[in-house]
């Protein structure tokens, strides 16, 4: 049976990658929350926490987590990583099974205990990302500790790339309380690199109502003079039609680069395809990082592969 580390390094030269050592040294600074006393001085961080895929990076994965199913980190994480990327995650949530079910049960992560992780990988110089991806959050009080946690790994590494998934609701409805919308438009559209809403919260978070294609393009230009370089609207229905709008703005006051990709619909019900969608945007757009609109059309194919995957199973067995 082949190790973690023998598969991911068998799954490189398919992927186009290749492997070089990097050792990457913390920047001394104070993290925003509580310190803590006690912490492991003089230990040497493991090797693996030190490698670095020159062609891809370590993420910091902070979305929900389901025991039953695949949404949030599920999603995530493992397409992440046979993309060659070191993935941590944190869970916001850790469910049963998500909340589209009649019931369910779990824990939910506070903004002291994020503070608390974090502080430990500090400790023990393990804050170096590359990436920070985030997802499902379910109060403004953590979504607040998400803010300082993009400003601390940023005085670490200024080049981190921050994808956000501002997830809030759908077809009309919020599923978030309604004081979270005013936070990400606010505080948290201005620190991200990537934003990745749907038609419903790309409305949300413009007050822009997009009823055309024309419309999805324009609230894309309203989101870069927020901040973000790259949206993508990822899921647009209008008239029965499927598609997705991406946007790169390379530089400040340039007018961005914009391109549409229709969606084929498949008459099945999926939870999750938000999370896995902006993942391999996360993924592929690190490797085509001029190329947007190359990065959108592998993701959406790859989405496609597995909602189609998917389909035909659930069809066999029934």
């Amino acid at each position: 049976m082949l190790s973690t580390q023998e598969f991911l390094s068998s799954c490189r030269p398919c992927l186009g990658t290749s492997r070089k050592t990097h050792v990457f040294r913390r920047r001394s600074s104070d993290w925003i929350c509580r310190r803590r006393s006690s912490s492991i001085s003089g230990m040497a961080p493991p090797i693996l926490s030190l490698a670095l895929p020159s062609e891809t990076g370590r993420v910091l994965s902070i979305q929900s987590h389901t025991v039953q199913g695949y949404v949030g980190n599920k999603s995530a994480v493992f397409p992440l990583q046979l993309l060659g990327y070191d993935v941590d995650p944190i869970h916001s949530v850790q469910f049963s099974n998500h909340t589209g079910y009649p019931t369910f049960k779990g824990q939910v992560l506070n903004g002291q205990q994020l503070c608390d992780l974090i502080e430990g990988l500090e400790a023990n110089n393990l804050l170096y990302y590359t990436h920070l991806l985030t997802g499902y959050i379910g109060s403004v009080s953590f979504l607040n500790t998400i803010l300082q946690v993009v400003e601390k790994l940023r005085s670490i590494n200024p080049n981190l790339i921050y994808v956000c998934d501002p997830v809030m609701g759908d077809e009309g409805k919020l599923y978030v309380p309604s004081e979270l919308v005013s936070v990400y438009r606010e505080k948290v559209v201005p620190v991200a690199s990537m934003l990745t809403p749907n038609q419903f919260e790309a409305e949300q978070l413009t007050g822009f109502r997009i009823g055309s294609e024309a419309d999805g393009r324009e609230a894309c230009k309203i989101l870069h003079a927020a901040g973000p370089a790259k949206v993508v609207i990822t899921s647009i229905n209008i008239d029965g039609n499927l598609f997705l709008i991406g946007s790169h703005q390379k530089e400040k006051g340039q007018s961005p680069e914009q391109f549409k990709i229709v969606i084929p619909k498949i008459p099945a019900y999926f939870t999750g395809t938000g999370d896995l969608m902006t993942a391999l945007l996360l993924g592929w757009s690190n490797k085509y990082r001029d190329n947007l609109d190359i990065a959108a059309e592998l993701a959406v194919s790859s989405l496609q592969v597995v909602a189609k995957g998917i389909e035909f199973l659930t069809s066999y067995f029934h």
